[in-house]
């Protein structure tokens, strides 16, 4: 399934329509964000766009008010230096709302940066949608408290996220998870490997350290002492790195000592390819475990941040697993190797056992299958479903129905 949703729409004159401020805080939201515009000129031609987003989004015809990249910062302790700047930027956003007075603001994830801004733009009285639920139900469940008045609107990605919410008096709306619209499924192997000279028998390791600039450079390193250990054991084995071209100059010069040199795939197609070529993955936390799982990919997954944000994540953290398909699978379908056990002879194990053990990678492609059934919404697609939902909002207007963030009686 190739992703065509994010063409340009076409240039011809179209009536002037409801003027929308859009933002995305990282590069996984700008996907979303890019999909979901498309979404909506399909179901209102002349709508106008204005806010921050990727590359994805000025593709849709955004031109950012700043960069994205400034807004792509995960951690207590990588937050920190930048809460100036952050801080700036957020009173950028705030001005800019206010000068345009737009129909409607979509905020998309980033909870930390959105959710400051929704509040700080309520008294302008402007319908506000936050897309993709902040992940309260995994950690901090006490800041549910504080969402009512932040959005007239709230769609989420996950199946047991409404419960969830209406189990605090806020409603959510599931419409479906936009992995399903990734394309991440629909690769060719063989292609990928004549494309970057890989035999057919070569053994082919895809290796997904985060598209945040504050993840790679900690994942990096352990990929590569892993490699180290697991060439010995895995002759010819080759790895390939999919990563976000906002971070790619930093991923070339993380690698750039490894003992076996990556490949570095930064097109989306060329990614879906090695999906599809990959015997086995191990990836961050986060939605790449979910582009892997529609692709079929056995895999572990780990992660590493600075050991005081593990140290007080570790305490608020309130859900069994980290990786959001043994979350979906309600066990522990894929390996977790987070933190202290985010070392080199660790990993090179997880993934030894991964690439040899058929029971395990047969296992593990079952219970892809349940998640991917699980993840479909109530649409055609999951960015429909959020453009109706949106084209709803604008037309019942500001502030109608049940109190802002308020579950209905």
């Amino acid at each position: 399934m190739t992703d065509t949703s994010l063409t340009h729409a076409s240039s011809t004159t179209v009536p002037s329509g409801p003027t929308i401020w859009i933002m995305a805080g990282e590069a996984s939201g700008d996907v979303l964000g890019g999909r979901l515009m498309a979404a909506l000129r399909m179901l209102c031609p002349g709508v106008r766009f204005a806010g921050i987003g990727g590359e994805r989004m000025h593709a849709q015809g955004l031109h950012t008010l700043f960069p994205l990249r400034d807004l792509a910062v995960m951690g207590l302790m990588e937050v920190l230096p930048k809460i100036r700047h952050l801080s700036r930027r957020l009173d950028q956003a705030v001005a800019d709302i206010t000068n345009r007075r737009p129909d409607l603001v979509i905020t998309i994830d980033s909870p930390g940066f959105t959710l400051r801004l929704l509040r700080r733009i309520a008294p302008l009285s402007i319908p506000r949608l936050h897309y993709v639920a902040p992940q309260v139900w995994a950690w901090r469940e006490h800041r549910v408290r504080e969402f009512p008045g932040l959005w007239e609107r709230m769609l989420c990605l996950l199946p047991f996220e409404p419960e969830f919410f209406a189990r605090h008096g806020i409603e959510a709306r599931f419409v479906g998870h936009p992995v399903l619209q990734s394309g991440a499924d629909g690769g060719s192997g063989p292609t990928f490997r004549a494309r970057h000279g890989i035999a057919a028998d070569a053994p082919v390791l895809v290796l997904m350290p985060g598209s945040r600039r504050s993840e790679a450079p900690r994942l990096l390193p352990v990929f590569g002492r892993m490699l180290a250990i697991l060439q010995q054991r895995v002759p010819g084995i080759v790895p390939v790195v999919p990563v976000s071209p906002v971070i790619a100059d930093i991923v070339r010069r993380g690698v750039a000592k490894w003992p076996v040199q990556p490949v570095i795939v930064t097109d989306v197609n060329d990614k879906h390819d090695a999906f599809a070529a990959a015997d086995a993955a191990l990836t961050k936390s986060g939605t790449s475990t979910l582009e892997l799982a529609i692709a079929n990919v056995p895999m572990a997954v780990t992660y590493r941040v600075n050991p005081l944000t593990a140290a007080m994540a570790r305490r608020l953290i309130r859900v069994p697993y980290v990786a959001m398909v043994n979350l979906l699978s309600g066990h522990r379908l894929v390996p977790e190797l987070l933190q202290e056990r985010c070392t080199p002879q660790l990993l090179a194990n997880t993934v030894e056992r991964l690439l040899a053990d058929q029971q395990s990678r047969r296992l593990q492609r079952a219970g892809f299958g349940h998640i991917r059934a699980a993840l479909r919404g109530p649409g055609a697609d999951p960015a429909s479903a959020a453009a109706a939902e949106i084209m709803d909002l604008l037309g019942a207007g500001p502030m109608k129905g049940p109190q802002a963030g308020q579950r209905p009686a």
